[in-house]
């Protein structure tokens, strides 16, 4: 199909498009949001991974942020960035490159248990700000909230010259099994009723002005106010995906991503219509919609100025390497192709737009333009970033 508006021709493989308007909108918000509650906002910026997008939080009085490793720490402090958070516990392996970023910027690191600690104090070189990781229930990593290590380990970080304290974090990734506002409200209520128990605990050990942060999406785009902590480090919010519409943290018209995949084939006999747009670039993450459905994305047409609304009964239904299947009921197939032929480009809304971002490496923004992402290396690589 020759599109007759915009770049679209030119897209011949899977192709990440940007809505700028709905990504600046949604870092807008989530600011304001901060704001007014007081709270210091650290953007995730594992999300994004470019520099482009990160000057956009700039624009709205960003000055601290959140990576999850240390290579993209370094990328953003390449970019001018100096004030910045690893949110993964920190791997004493790369402790040359810790010591590099932490001459260099104001650098924060997590800490989880004592061999780290232990480490980390003999072979500091210069100061950095330590932030104990709380396990509220989520099990995935993290000093568990009650337990007796967690004073022990904040002991210990307290007798190194070059270790500040600076408080308890935690990722409640446990918003994301809710199905409702309701629920992500319940789930965020009892994280902070847990932080608040642990830093108390500490306190009373004489651990005064400890902070605490917490991290996760659904969260932070339904709460108004967070008065039980200190600081919130969102991420995917600034392009949202299918996982946060269905769960309630925000609306598709609020989503500022899709992949634009080439249609290949279509099959009439069995309500289906092949894409090249597969697992290595949407990811095999997957979601049990509301009605049951299990789905690798949600499905929207290509427009002049983005895309359409989510299509009804329409989905991706599996994903192999470089396949995507796209399946509807027998109406919505036959609307559907109607309009689409091979040739054709379809919109998938991602399940986990972070994976997908990661992926694809690259954006096209709805004007055209391309925006690169941090070379992150891995292996044997070292980084380009200097």
């Amino acid at each position: 199909m020759a599109f007759p508006f915009g770049f679209y021709n030119d897209i011949h493989t899977p192709t990440l498009l940007l809505d700028v308007s709905r990504a600046r909108r949604n870092i807008a918000s989530m600011a304001q949001k901060a704001q007014r509650s007081g709270v210091r906002f650290r953007p995730h910026f594992k999300t994004h991974q470019s520099a482009a997008i990160g000057e956009w939080f700039r624009e709205v009085g960003v000055d601290a942020i959140t990576v999850s490793s240390v290579e993209m720490a370094r990328y953003f402090a390449a970019h001018g960035w100096k004030d910045i958070l690893i949110a993964f516990p920190a791997n004493i392996r790369e402790i040359h490159k810790i010591n590099e970023l932490a001459q260099r910027v104001h650098l924060h690191l997590l800490v989880e248990n004592a061999t780290t600690a232990a480490y980390l104090a003999e072979h500091l070189v210069a100061p950095v700000d330590v932030w104990i990781e709380v396990d509220a229930g989520y099990r995935r990593s993290g000093v568990q909230w009650d337990g007796a290590e967690l004073t022990t380990l904040a002991q210990q970080i307290g007798e190194c010259e070059r270790m500040k304290l600076r408080g308890l974090l935690t990722h409640d990734g446990g918003t994301y099994a809710a199905r409702s506002k309701a629920q992500i409200v319940d789930a965020y209520t009892l994280t902070a009723q847990r932080l608040a128990a642990a830093r108390r605990r500490l306190q009373s050990h004489g651990f005064e002005h400890l902070e605490v942060s917490v991290g996760d999406t659904p969260a932070c785009s339904v709460l108004e106010r967070f008065d039980a902590v200190d600081e919130i480090r969102p991420g995917n919010f600034v392009f949202y995906d299918w996982m946060q519409v269905e769960i309630g943290a925000c609306t598709p018209e609020e989503v500022a991503v899709v992949v634009a995949c080439p249609v290949v084939s279509i099959h009439p006999e069995r309500n289906d219509i092949i894409l090249y747009g597969g697992a290595v670039h949407l990811s095999k993450e997957s979601l049990v919609q509301r009605d049951g459905r299990l789905t690798f994305g949600a499905v929207a047409l290509i427009e002049q100025g983005g895309w359409s609304a989510p299509l009804p009964d329409v989905w991706v239904r599996s994903l192999s390497q470089e396949h995507g299947v796209v399946h509807a009921e027998k109406a919505a197939f036959a609307a559907l192709t109607e309009r689409i032929r091979v040739g054709d480009l379809l919109g998938v809304i991602p399940v986990h737009s972070c994976l997908t971002a990661d992926l694809l490496k690259a954006y096209r923004t709805l004007d055209g333009e391309r925006l690169t992402m941090a070379p992150i290396p891995w292996g044997n690589r070292e980084s380009e970033v200097d």
